[in-house]
């Protein structure tokens, strides 16, 4: 009779890999969503909020042809220029989103209440520090500059399109795994506020952890948060999570400033030798 030896590390996170907007910057993910619906208006088609926050967490070109497939905007499309919009027309709103987008970026650099402080802890513990978003190195180099001077910096940043997939494929994290030199993506842990964010940390084979309201679920400035209602907070709050968690994600916090709570619970499960 033969035994398979389970192999499994039980040592501590050695690396967190956070997305930007929505997550550690940009408190309601705002940049993104501001853009979107610009750029739309600029082809005289009014879009939702709500539509443009469907696909978030994908590389940035992905999401306008996810947007271009809605029935509401392809019919609005139609209705204008009679016909469906193409490659070419994806190509050409891309073009047009990329000054939009790093304007709107360069008002909503601000870095989310905590941030600093949590990686400053995650960093005493020795945990490594990556960073990856749908945005491309174009769109994210202005915000780290700001990220910068306000006092993040990560360790590895990766842009979307410099993979061969964005999310919900693992490649983004998998290359800062390699750039940050882990023994073991069982070793990592993904903060995402996005479903797509979450599903590429599951990909990667990562412990993942879902941002409730600080990002795109709410999708609401700190101050707009602050405004609701308590039980309106509380009916927001239970459907992000509920949200975050049918995705998958293993943990869901309210934002950054809760993380290192839950990293002590991870690393509780990895010395059982568990695993994502």
């Amino acid at each position: 009779m033969h035994f398979h030896y389970q192999r499994s590390y039980r040592g501590p996170v050695q690396a967190v890999i956070l997305d930007w907007a929505g997550t550690t910057v940009d408190f309601g993910s705002l940049a993104p969503a501001m853009a979107f619906v610009q750029l739309f208006a600029e082809q005289g088609i009014a879009i939702s909020v709500a539509e443009v926050r469907g696909p978030m967490g994908t590389e940035k070109r992905e999401h306008i042809r996810q947007l271009c497939q809605l029935p509401t905007i392809a019919a609005c499309w139609n209705e204008r220029y009679g016909t469906e919009p193409d490659e070419a027309n994806i190509d050409r709103l891309y073009e047009a989103f990329v000054p939009l987008q790093i304007a709107a970026i360069r008002d909503c650099a601000q870095l989310i209440p905590g941030c600093r402080e949590t990686v400053a802890a995650l960093r005493e513990r020795g945990i490594r520090i990556g960073a990856n978003t749908g945005y491309s190195r174009e769109m994210a180099e202005p915000l780290m500059h700001a990220a910068a001077d306000q006092g993040y910096i990560p360790d590895s940043a990766v842009c979307a399109t410099e993979v061969p997939r964005g999310r919900p494929y693992p490649y983004m994290s998998l290359k800062n795994a390699i750039e940050l030199g882990v023994e073991t993506v069982q070793a990592c842990v993904k903060v995402d506020d996005t479903v797509p964010g979450i599903e590429e940390g599951l990909n990667a084979g990562m412990w993942t952890v879902g941002v409730a309201i600080s990002g795109n679920e709410i999708g609401l400035p700190l101050a707009g948060w602050e405004a609701l209602p308590f039980a309106e907070q509380q009916r927001r709050r239970e459907r992000a999570y509920s949200r975050l968690l049918a995705s998958g994600a293993h943990y869901v916090i309210d934002s950054i400033a809760t993380l290192p709570c839950c990293l002590d619970a991870i690393e509780v499960r990895l010395a059982r030798g568990e695993r994502p």
